[in-house]
């Protein structure tokens, strides 16, 4: 009846897991409470819940992506202080066991839990602003995209505390990933959370390529949007294209573990490097989806804080098309190691040496926009800054590891996590950032406090080099990845060292809690009347702030780049006054019940609870079904409304 799962799947004699769901299911009650006690919860469903508004939907990805951040930084640290007590003859705290779940969660969380949605997140709210329009393609799909990223979250934490997560690393490899080496649930948990959630990433990349090459305002070419739509538009073209590369290899390495097949065991034909193939054919443009739009934010973020146009505007609109097409071309330098012979490796070493051109492009652009600008160093700009210096450090060593020979040596060593790191956070994370210091007074119509926004950059920029430039030397002396246990006393400073770091940047999670909360306390002195804070350039700042749920009362027609600029210079209006009714969809509950029934159909998956599994699946296609078919998706808005919610005579 019940599969697999029985009481035996909590770990009732394992204390820190039992600790950390206590302390999860008390922030869940009490939260659940104060939504009920204060009557909320008609509020949420109406305007949250079932809100088809990609600005809202857009809030909802960056507060899960920030929500996940602290579980994943979590996993972190634990990480990070049972390395830096576990050395000689200590043990230190964590099992090897649990250790080994708590890596492999922490590399899978911070890649599509946290990176992902917080990056899809900023996508959602600012570029149909930028571009000018109303909406995305297809609202509704855009809903249940979120929600289904949700709920691979949901099934990620449910494993804390129902039966385990895989023991296998981030990426999954077999064998260890196969029945003989992890027969129990964890490595399905990881395979149906990340399936289920890579449905509505893809639907998402879908619905932005749409929306970016068919929707822009008038008069608004190609040449004329702003670099954060390009490299939208080039980030959803690889999701699209690397995606379905990750389900069809998921799906393989599922039917080996329930139907007994061999895609990539040792016998009957199977080939586990066909896994890594697969696996990083998607990986590596899984990195320029990340970086790309963190690339874009920056583009954004130094123009306007430089008070100059983007230098080399297109420029940077060809080197993100070329990374677009060389992220394709790069994969097999993550395996040099494999034996796959000189001329492949010579080949890839090239190409991921070539690949750092476009980026170097673009770095140098950056510069030269600063170049006698005049600068206003604001929490974005300063993030903005940090990242160029710690992406650049990163670059190089990327291209160091580009060398095989270099790679051979390093691969499997702690310099290759420094590497990552350093393009991860110095780069990706430190975009995001900047994004949500720079979009947050056009979502929520007040700014966020700038002397907690600068204590927060400082201290993530020395706490990131004091965690992970460590590890670059401790690789180079000898230590690998994924070590519970270090043999080697004379790596203790260093690894004490990485330890401080990780503290300071939690201290950079904690200012960036303490910026939010001041700053809502002091919205009314800080509110963004003018709906254009940081005298920007784009189309977004041309509403106002927060943006209603049209976004334009009237499409602004774009007759350059910098629109918002160039209409300032004119001394001409956004929008001419003259009001018509619009029509904007209405809200829907499918994304959130699709969810819903997608959530306990992975759960039931996961523990061979076949009659549930199968119940819940044609549920969940039956809600998208009716979804699909409804005639009634929109609902008008009035002139006189219209003109009322703009503050005009109708």
């Amino acid at each position: 009846m019940l599969g697999r799962l029985t009481w035996a799947a909590i770990p009732f004699n394992e204390p820190l897991p039992l600790i950390s769901m206590g302390v999860i299911l008390i922030v869940i009650l009490a939260v659940l409470a104060l939504v009920t006690v204060k009557g909320w919860w008609p509020y949420l469903w109406r305007e949250w819940i079932t809100s088809v508004d990609h600005k809202r939907i857009g809030v909802m990805y960056v507060v899960l992506g920030l929500v996940m951040l602290l579980r994943g930084y979590s996993d972190a640290i634990m990480m990070r202080t049972q390395q830096a007590i576990a050395i000689g003859s200590a043990q230190g705290y964590l099992p090897p066991d649990h250790y080994d779940q708590i890596f492999s969660a922490h590399g899978t969380i911070m890649i599509f839990f946290v990176a992902m949605p917080l990056v899809i997140g900023l996508m959602n709210f600012a570029v149909p602003l930028q571009l000018g329009v109303r909406d995305v393609a297809f609202p509704v799909l855009n809903s249940v995209s979120f929600w289904l990223t949700a709920t691979g979250a949901l099934l990620i934490n449910l494993s804390l505390v129902i039966g385990n997560f895989a023991r296998t690393g981030w990426m999954g490899y077999p064998p260890l990933s196969e029945l003989a080496f992890s027969p129990d649930v964890g490595v399905d948990y990881y395979l149906w959370s990340l399936q289920i959630s890579g449905i509505g990433t893809l639907l998402t990349g879908i619905n932005f390529v749409t929306t970016i090459l068919k929707l822009r305002a008038p008069g608004m070419t190609y040449f004329r949007m702003p670099v954060f739509c390009w490299t939208a538009l080039a980030s959803s073209l690889l999701i699209v294209a690397a995606f379905p590369v990750l389900t069809a290899t998921f799906m393989m390495l599922l039917l080996d573990r329930y139907l007994g097949m061999h895609f990539f065991t040792n016998d009957a034909g199977g080939n586990q490097m066909m896994y890594v193939n697969l696996f990083w054919a998607w990986g590596h443009p899984e990195v320029y989806i990340l970086i790309l739009p963190a690339f874009g934010i920056f583009s954004e973020v130094v123009a306007t804080f430089s008070g100059k146009g983007l230098f080399s505007y297109r420029s940077m609109v060809w080197a993100t098309l070329a990374i677009c097409v060389l992220s394709f071309m790069v994969w097999l330098h993550h395996f040099f190691t494999m034996g796959a012979g000189a001329d492949v490796n010579a080949f890839f070493g090239i190409m991921s040496s070539i690949i750092a051109v476009p980026t170097g492009v673009k770095v140098f652009n950056w510069l030269f926009t600063m170049f006698r600008g005049r600068i206003v160093f604001h929490t974005p700009m300063l993030f903005a800054v940090g990242f160029i210096i710690t992406f650049v450090i990163g670059g190089l060593t990327g291209v160091l590891l580009a060398v095989p020979p270099v790679d051979f040596v390093v691969h499997n060593s702690a310099f290759l996590v420094a590497h990552f790191h350093n393009v991860i956070i110095g780069g990706v994370l430190f975009g995001i950032l900047a994004g949500i210091n720079y979009w947050f007074p056009k979502a929520f119509g007040f700014t966020l406090d700038e002397r907690f926004g600068h204590a927060s950059f400082w201290c993530w920029l020395i706490g990131f080099y004091l965690a992970f430039m460590p590890l670059y030397a401790l690789g180079l002396m000898g230590m690998t990845r994924r070590l519970q246990h270090i043999p080697d006393p004379s790596w203790r400073p260093l690894l004490l060292v990485a330890e401080i770091g990780a503290i300071v940047i939690f201290c950079g999670v904690l200012c960036q809690i303490a910026q939010l909360y001041v700053s809502i306390r002091t919205r009314e002195q800080r509110q963004d009347v003018t709906g254009d804070p940081w005298n920007g350039r784009t189309l977004e700042w041309s509403t106002s702030s927060p943006p209603p749920a049209y976004n334009y009362a009237v499409l602004p027609k774009v007759e350059t780049i910098d629109a918002f600029w160039q209409m300032k210079r004119m001394g001409r209006a956004p929008v001419k006054p003259a009001y018509e009714a619009i029509e904007v969809p209405h809200n829907s509950p499918a994304g959130f019940i699709t969810a819903f029934f997608a959530t306990i159909m992975g759960f039931s998956l996961i523990w061979h609870i076949w009659w549930l599994a199968i119940l819940n699946f044609l549920a969940a296609i039956i809600v998208v079904l009716i979804a699909g078919w409804s005639t009634e998706r929109e609902h008008e808005i009035s002139a006189a409304e219209v003109a009322q919610l703009e503050r005009a005579p109708a």
